[in-house]
């Protein structure tokens, strides 16, 4: 079998499982079965040091519970359901359960990193398979993929990011997934060195990671033992949605991360602002921040009162400049409504930026580039922690000839950057050819945004599209906006009665 036909046996299956319900439960399936199974085959490696201790208790491993010499020594049917469900999964999270004297034990009490991390995996877990057998013909497909054999964990590699970009198009689930084309570029004019650490504090499925590692991996020379070693600690990531978590983690380790350091939980309230010390921080961030979400009461109340805001985006901005170590470098996504915003807080976190960072470039991203998940205008941010902003440069990412908007079928590819590397390197103003008075690109001063009120949207023309606004101001242009069109439509009442009545005189 072709491991490319793998996940659509796979998702054919669970289809007619009546316990799963949907391209996220299928998602989430494949994904825990997947962990363990992988998981299993890293520990199998690490005890051919005679000094390491298993983390999961026999038993309980892969190899004891999910295969069999023979069909008849595999678990199936309902004695299958009944032991993940109420053994496997309880064990596997920590919790006590019985043994078949039926005494109840704890038999993973295991603390080391690599333990609280299935914990943590499986408490975000969860079982939806209801047909035994059906999960038991799962168990098996899975274990003809052989992660011993190179090539073929080289190929799987390659489904399972075909996997997680079939996540573009699956509704709400696309927030989960950033372009590829879009994270090598971002990943590639950081330039994360060997030896430094590489942060993503919303990492999702962790894509802006995996190029990180990708980059770094190019820079390691073959025998360089501590160049490996520095590679197994140099990604940071954080993510508070269990699919992506599990997702996440799951790429990582296939990708030869032993122990994933994917934190579960909020970046933004894990502590106040202002208690971050150097020690938190990384060398290099790369990161596409939630936006349009509605930042929750403990996450503003961890930010300065003049840093606070109900939009995600804003408060990840003031939360980057944090945690960006100096002498650090970041590429950050965020909405046009960051950069032309100009109210009290959105402008606070521009001055922070522009005291604290050198903002160097913008890319304006051309639209569609996250559809379906939104076809909002989105733009890189590039800077440093050397300096204070003195210049920035604006170019307008056009989309390339042939292409109306980008799709599933049309992707926005790594080769369409190539005319933005070019320019990249050559940094010379480009006018608009069509628009007059419009640029393509551009170098401002600090000094003329800071009179344009810290406006970042000058390069380009002036775009239609609406932000997503923070509910309170939500409500408060749906307000206005429906005043206003009441009086209109009153006003055009009041015209023609006048001329009804005109009209009736006159007839009179």
């Amino acid at each position: 079998m072709s491991l490319a036909s793998l996940i659509k046996r796979l998702e054919d299956i669970m289809r007619s499982d009546p316990g799963i319900d949907g391209t996220a439960q299928r998602l989430s399936q494949i994904v825990w079965i997947l962990f363990l199974k992988v998981f299993d085959y890293k520990e199998e490696e690490a005890e051919l040091d005679d000094d390491y201790r298993p983390v999961i208790p026999e038993g309980y491993r892969w190899r004891d519970w999910a295969t069999g010499e023979s069909l008849k020594d595999q678990r199936t049917g309902d004695e299958l359901i009944d032991f993940v469900n109420n053994q496997l999964f309880p064990a596997l999270r920590g919790e006590a359960v019985e043994n078949g004297n039926g005494a109840r034990i704890i038999p993973f009490p295991s603390t080391t990193p690599r333990a609280l991390l299935v914990k943590e995996f499986m408490n975000r877990s969860h079982n939806y398979a209801a047909n035994g057998i059906q999960l038991r013909m799962v168990l098996n497909l899975f274990d003809e993929v052989d992660f011993s054999d190179a090539d073929e964990t080289h190929e799987f590699n390659d489904v399972y990011e075909t996997l997680l970009k079939s996540l573009q198009s699956a509704g709400k689930a696309g927030e989960f997934y950033t372009p590829r084309a879009v994270t090598s570029f971002a990943v590639k004019h950081v330039d994360p060195r060997i030896g430094e650490t590489v942060g993503d504090f919303a990492c999702g499925t962790a894509g802006f990671l995996v190029d990180s590692l990708r980059h770094l991996e190019q820079q390691v020379q073959p025998g360089d033992t501590k160049a490996m070693e520095s590679l197994q600690n140099s990604l940071v990531g954080q993510e508070f949605k269990p699919l992506p978590y599990m997702l996440g983690v799951t790429n990582l380790m296939l990708h030869d991360i032993a122990l994933p350091n994917i934190t579960y939980g909020d970046s933004l309230d894990r502590k106040r602002l202002l208690d971050y010390e150097d020690e938190d921080c990384v060398d290099c961030i790369v990161m596409n921040p939630p936006y349009g979400g509605i930042a929750t009461e403990a996450d503003k109340a961890a930010f300065p009162a003049d840093l606070r805001s109900s939009e995600t985006a804003d408060l990840f901005m003031s939360y980057i400049i944090t945690r960006l170590r100096i002498n650090g470098r970041a590429a950050v996504v965020l909405p046009n409504g960051f950069l032309e915003g100009e109210d009290n807080t959105r402008v606070a976190i521009k001055k922070l930026l522009f005291k604290q960072c050198n903002l160097h470039t913008v890319i304006r991203l051309p639209e569609s580039v996250f559809a379906p998940y939104t076809s909002i205008d989105t733009n890189i941010l590039f800077f440093d922690k050397t300096s204070s902003t003195q210049e920035t440069w604006f170019y307008r990412f056009d989309k390339p000839e042939g292409y109306k908007h980008f799709s599933k079928t049309k992707p926005l590819l790594p080769q369409h950057f190539q005319l933005v590397d070019e320019w990249w390197d050559a940094r010379v103003e480009i006018p608009d050819p069509d628009v007059e008075g419009a640029w393509k690109a551009k170098r401002y001063t600090v000094d003329e945004l800071v009179e344009g009120n810290y406006r970042l949207d000058k390069c380009g023309y002036p775009h239609e599209d609406e932000e997503i606004l923070p509910p309170d101001q939500l409500i408060s242009k749906y307000k206005s906006d429906k005043q206003r069109i009441e009086t209109e439509i009153d006003s055009l009442l009041a015209q023609i009665m006048d001329l009804i009545g005109n009209d009736t005189e006159e007839n009179a």
